[in-house]
């Protein structure tokens, strides 16, 4: 299986029929969810995870589902994000954020409607493939671990209240990373995993592959808080310069410019020395480079 041919058009169509129909949907929150799910974007992390199932033998179907849970659970946190209680940006993958097109309180609804779709596609994923019943579980675990107040919801409330667990230093830079760790690297963990289940991969090359998403997860935010520096909103995709405006801590605030960067070169090495040496770990590798190398 190429991940290339899952992208775009059948991940797109896939995505698309996971939604409500629209007999059985309020037509105001159908609209709201399918305008922020289906307004494109990289689809970076369904497709890691197509890139990881490609190192077994797995269905087409479980991975387009697979994959389609984990960006509604991605999409959901950015719609809530975006909102003013939270990040307050009025733009979004280059157009108006949610709230801004639907208001407020469908911003909310979508992204409350979006988690527990995600569960469901995941579960409609898990029954067209052959996996131990545990194996199944595992998924599942590894989806709600991630959305949960251990990660992303935490990631978000520390993000918002500057307020962090009694345990952690008052250090700046373990703070932010404390941050990204949950609220960015753990959505790139997930695809990972998930596809290595689904492959049915042994658990050594599961540990191995959750610790290369967290690596390039934190690659990836270290990028991102480059670009809100550099980039422009039509480059951006959202508004930039919005890190430093609200005095908000990144690593490149703590580190400088070229700090970062070369942070950013050693994560991405780190991360590409815990893939399997096969093959099959190519497409892992050549999304990583996308990835980081986004006008880097």
């Amino acid at each position: 299986m190429s991940v290339a041919d899952l992208f775009p058009d059948r991940f797109e169509s896939s995505l698309q029929a996971c939604l409500p129909s629209a007999e059985t949907c309020q037509p105001e929150l159908l609209a709201t969810m399918s305008y922020s799910l289906l307004s494109g974007g990289k689809r970076l992390r369904p497709r890691l995870l197509a890139a990881a199932a490609g190192l077994g033998n797995c269905p087409t179907e479980p991975v387009l589902l697979a994959g389609a849970a984990v960006e509604m659970i991605h999409c959901y946190s950015l719609i809530h994000d975006d909102l003013p209680a939270m990040d307050n940006d009025d733009w979004r993958r280059g157009q108006p954020s949610c709230h801004k097109v639907h208001g407020e309180t469908m911003a909310i609804l979508a992204g409350d409607a979006l988690q527990p779709l995600a569960f469901e596609t995941l579960l409609a994923g898990l029954d067209d493939v052959d996996l131990p019943t545990e194996r199944k579980l595992l998924a599942l675990r590894e989806l709600a671990r991630t959305a949960g107040p251990q990660n992303l919801v935490g990631g978000q409330a520390a993000d918002t209240t500057c307020s962090f667990p009694d345990s952690l230093d008052n250090d700046p830079l373990t703070r932010v990373e404390w941050i990204q760790l949950r609220k960015t690297s753990a959505m790139f963990r997930c695809p990972l995993v998930l596809g290595g289940i689904l492959a049915n991969l042994p658990d050594a090359e599961l540990a191995a592959l959750g610790e290369c998403g967290l690596l390039l997860g934190n690659a990836f935010q270290a990028v991102d808080d480059l670009l809100d520096r550099r980039a422009s909103l039509a480059e951006l995709g959202k508004t930039p310069g919005k890190d430093e405006s609200q005095g908000k801590l990144t690593i490149v605030s703590i580190l400088g410019e070229e700090d970062t960067h070369r942070r950013v070169l050693d994560l991405q090495v780190r991360a590409l020395s815990l893939l399997p040496e096969r093959p099959e770990s190519g497409a892992i590798r050549e999304l990583a480079d996308k990835l980081i190398n986004r006008r880097f």
